[in-house]
């Protein structure tokens, strides 16, 4: 059998000159690192906020004026890495090695921080969650699970919708990056047997549009659904937390009042703009093909195995303890039993592990985990929050509506940049005294539910969320192992998406679900009290 794969798009022109994309990264690099003078605003922040300090006591810099040029360094490196991250000028789990190296080289962080980037909780978590795909895919249990999901479905429209419409909802509730793992794969699967039904002489014609479309409508789909409830993510519990501060708690149910309205509308504009986004450029437009097969597959294959079962297992385990385990486990030591556990019970081999990782899209992530630490704790991620907010003020966007679209945009694009969690754990500190100060009643609790909506829509950077990574790294083609998808395809189709949820945020979340469920009296009042007491 032969395999045909014309992937059509982002093959020539501008976009694959590597060499003219390193030039102008390095370029960019050098020019605002080394040669622009540093603003005043820098020293100001460094010196007023204690990052001086800090980077003296760490003996990263020896005054307040070096430790301003390290952060303008820093500065220097977010355009260069993300020009990377898009155009694979350089391959991708290089340019997430480089960021580590220029903060050892250019003595950024300490050396001992400078490691745990890369061996703290998130990276052993996302190791984890791609050995776990390799797992389920090499038992068979991804055709289980896509038949109980999408068995029922047939055509086109339909299981997309459901998929979207669903994964949106199970993604408020448990980890969409768990879910992401189970479900690449079934998507793949969907994929192929589709297209296979199509092709004929033997020969497998593939549809790449079709991939990426399945690929980031599972991915979109899960991402949108961070509003819905704190246990969607750690960056909603982190911002409970800054509210608990001020003695203005939120429990569970009334922060989903707030959020989870939006998440089934949200998941059917995924849809909607997925479809339209690829609709003429799908060769193959009937899934039922491709669900059929798996659903004959899976009656094949009669009962659940042993490594089935062992596998199904070992996800609801790792969930429990992902739920349950709190801070104590955190994500990343439930996460290594996908290593563990396949291997430990004779479910899959060892090697098999190890080759079906892709090491490419773990490199990627931690060296953004590297990016995130060298925006905060140089100052650089503070100073660029802090400009953003002056803009504000200055165009009228100070409280009320105004103020919440200024804030959701900023923590929205940071996201793509930096963790969710780490932008939450920047800005809520800076945006609920902001919130306060404006001395309109509620503003304290919208303010931060703007901030922390719009960390779940990191829709048009690769390294932005675990789940694109995760596409990415197990998003390939059954039969040639070749990628369906490509950095510069987050961006390419992640922006408008991006926006889209960004309005649906600000027109529905805020003029709409604000208005009806209101806020509380008193709020304000509290959170003022303990704002001039200095207490929290």
């Amino acid at each position: 059998m032969t395999h045909e794969i014309d992937h059509g798009e982002g093959g020539g022109g501008i976009l694959s000159n590597n060499l003219l994309w390193i030039c102008i990264g390095l370029g960019i690099f050098i020019v605002v690192g080394f040669i622009l003078p540093t603003p005043q605003s820098v020293l100001d922040v460094v010196e007023k906020y204690g990052f001086a300090e800090k980077l003296i006591a760490w003996e990263v810099a020896h005054d307040a004026t070096e430790a301003a040029r390290k952060t303008m360094i820093v500065l220097g490196i977010i355009p260069m890495a993300v020009i990377f991250f898009a155009t694979e000028a350089i391959p991708i789990g290089l340019t997430g090695i480089l960021m580590p190296i220029l903060a050892y080289f250019l003595h950024l962080l300490p050396r001992s921080m400078v490691g745990k980037t890369f061996a703290g909780d998130a990276p052993m978590f996302l190791l984890g969650v791609l050995a776990m795909g390799v797992a389920v895919v090499d038992v068979g249990l991804h055709k289980r699970l896509a038949t109980w999901l999408l068995g029922w479905t047939r055509g086109f429209l339909v299981p997309i919708f459901v998929l979207c419409i669903s994964m949106a909802m199970i993604g408020s509730f448990i980890s969409a990056h768990a879910m992401c793992a189970f479900m690449t794969p079934v998507m793949m699967a969907v994929y192929f047997g589709a297209v296979e039904a199509k092709s004929s002489g033997g020969e497998v014609k593939h549809d790449p549009a079709l991939a990426k479309f399945l690929l980031f409508a599972l991915c979109y789909a899960l991402n949108v659904g961070g509003v819905g409830s704190p246990a969607a993510g750690g960056r909603n519990v982190i911002m409970m937390g800054f509210w608990g501060e001020y003695n203005i708690p939120m429990d569970f149910f009334t922060w989903m009042k707030y959020g989870f309205p939006m998440v089934p509308i949200l998941g059917v504009l995924v849809a909607i703009y997925m479809i339209v986004l690829f609709g003429r450029k799908i060769k193959t437009r009937d899934l039922t093909p491709g669900l059929s097969a798996i659903k004959e597959e899976t009656q094949k294959m009669g009962k659940m195995s042993y490594a089935e079962y062992v596998t199904f297992g070992m996800l609801l385990l790792i969930l429990f303890l992902w739920i349950l385990g709190g801070e104590e486990l955190g994500l990343g030591g439930p996460s290594l039993l996908a290593l563990l556990i396949p291997v430990l019970f004779k479910t899959t081999d060892w090697r098999k592990i190890l080759g079906g990782i892709s090491w490419d899209a773990w490199f990627m992530y931690c060296g953004a985990l590297t990016l995130g630490a060298l925006l905060k704790e140089s100052g650089a991620a503070l100073w660029l929050a802090q400009s953003f907010l002056k803009i504000l003020g200055t165009v009228g966007m100070s409280q009320g509506f105004g103020l919440w679209v200024g804030l959701s945009s900023l923590s929205g694009l940071m996201t793509n940049f930096m963790s969710d969690a780490g932008t939450t754990a920047l800005l809520g500190p800076i945006v609920i005294p902001m919130g306060i100060m404006t001395g309109v009643e509620g503003e304290p609790w919208a303010v931060g539910l703007a901030v922390a909506f719009s960390t779940s829509f990191a829709h048009f950077l690769i390294v932005g969320t675990p789940n694109n990574a995760i596409v990415y790294g197990l998003g390939i083609y059954p039969d040639t192992g070749e990628r369906a998808i490509h950095p510069l395809d987050f961006l390419k189709y992640g922006f408008v998406l991006f926006i889209i949820c960004m309005l649906v945020v600000w027109f529905i979340g805020f003029l709409v679900i604000f208005n009806v469920v209101g806020f509380p009296e008193g709020i304000l009042e509290t959170a003022r009290g303990v704002l001039e007491s200095g207490v929290h």
